[in-house]
């Protein structure tokens, strides 16, 4: 696929993943339309050489294709589809002083003020009773419903010296100027021609709905909403829809929860990827261990790239850089050592994509990792990378056109790869 196809399907996948409800519903139309077999938790599996996917929960996403002379180990990517995002309470609606509020409370580490006064919208799922049954729906309701506004500046004086927002306060937004009961089950009643009673109960994030767009002088700039991270999970499923490596057990995963720690059953701290891992390995009467002793995880989230207006947030040897390369990244609690990233090195190198390394500062928190949760469970070979961004977990964020294309490519390379691990070296043929 050439850079400028892939770079506008990315743009038109995230303009219609909104949450990690309808980036399931969008993976999953991918997998069946290449002809991927839904498999079901509750059921024995009887696999053979094919094409086949999980999901859980409505959010997590595991795919897997077994190549026709598969080995015994799983070549694994993981990413995860939830972004920062304000999630809308149960009981919700605030009428005062002539505006219609929705009580929201913050879903993830969001950077507040990048959610002031910009057009939002709403996606998610509903649980829907029927007769006796519980049935989920997820709904986008796409067009732009409410806002945030900041307080003008001749209101608040430390406006542009100390802005510190209050989430209960300041975080509130207006979808109308009159009272309205039960306003958000009436526009999805409407939307889904049911009567509202029929809407038990909701998961519903609100999102930023400005349209993804390239910029800067040269074009080399992706200017957007969810770029973390969803240009990990477009990389990722795209390479994997790909490669049919018929030496291998290829391996596409995408999380929920990421954004608030992972442990929730469909997230990374929980038994999910491990026991499909399991599932496959007995129905293709393969031994667990041995396979997982063959394997590698990249886990692919984004980091921060080097501030232009504050260099001095970046390591003092290990800054990253937009456009210069997909970023490898080596902390104290990273999964990241010599081993993984020179084999990933190796790859990037095969693929000829750029890397670039990373470290924190040393007085400066990291976030914790997908593979280093998912080896609480599922001790591979992993390593930690992603691509360089600003404004992380603001409602739009900014990365290197380049790099979302190098990426893929990287990922290309790794399904067609398989690793041989043994006794004194590793081996990577392609």
């Amino acid at each position: 696929m050439q850079k400028e196809k892939y770079t506008k399907d990315l743009l038109d996948f995230i303009k219609r993943g909104t949450c990690t409800y309808t980036v399931k519903e969008e993976i999953k139309k991918e997998l069946e339309n290449q002809g991927f077999q839904e498999l079901f938790e509750e059921d024995s599996w009887k696999l053979t050489a094919g094409k086949y996917f999980i999901c859980r929960n409505d959010s997590s996403c595991i795919a897997f294709h077994i190549g026709k002379h598969y080995q015994n180990g799983f070549n694994i990517i993981t990413t995860h589809s939830d972004t920062p995002a304000l999630l809308i309470k149960p009981q919700n609606e605030i009428f005062e002083n002539g505006y219609l509020k929705i009580n929201v409370m913050p879903y993830g580490g969001l950077l507040n003020y990048g959610w002031l006064d910009r057009p939002l919208s709403i996606a998610g799922r509903i649980i829907l009773k029927k007769e006796n049954t519980l049935e989920s729906k997820i709904i986008d309701l796409q067009s732009p419903l409410l806002v945030i506004p900041s307080i003008a500046i001749h209101q608040n004086e430390k406006a542009n010296t100390s802005l510190d927002l209050n989430k209960q306060v300041d975080l509130i937004p207006i979808i109308g100027l009159k009272e309205e009961k039960d306003i958000l089950r009436q526009m999805i009643a409407k939307q889904l021609n049911i009567k509202k009673d029929e809407i038990l109960d909701y998961d519903l994030l609100l999102y930023n709905c400005e349209e993804p767009q390239i910029i800067g002088e040269k074009k080399d700039l992706l200017l957007s909403p969810r770029i973390d991270n969803l240009t990990s999970t477009y990389a990722a499923l795209k390479a994997f829809l790909k490669i049919s490596n018929e030496q291998n057990i290829n391996v596409f995963c995408t999380f929920n929860s990421e954004e608030i720690g992972s442990l929730t059953k469909e997230g990374a701290d929980s038994n999910f990827l491990m026991d499909t891992l399991k599932k496959i390995a007995a129905s293709l009467k393969i031994d667990i261990s041995t396979s997982l002793y063959q394997s590698f995880i990249i886990s692919s989230d984004n980091t921060h790239a080097i501030h232009p207006n504050h260099p001095d947030l970046g390591d003092t040897t290990n800054k990253t850089y937009l456009n210069e390369g997909i970023v490898i990244s080596k902390e104290i609690d990273s999964t990241t050592d010599a081993l993984s990233s020179s084999i990933f090195k190796q790859i990037c190198q095969k693929a000829k994509v750029p890397y670039q390394d990373s470290t924190s500062r040393n007085d400066m928190t990291t976030g914790s990792t997908l593979s280093g949760i998912s080896l609480r469970h599922v001790s591979v070979t992993s390593i930690d990378i992603g691509l360089a961004q600003l404004a992380m977990h603001s409602s739009i964020e900014c990365i290197g056109k380049n790099d979302v294309y190098n990426l893929y490519q990287a990922f290309l390379e790794f399904y067609q790869t398989t690793l041989k691990k043994e006794k004194k070296n590793t081996k990577l043929t392609y």
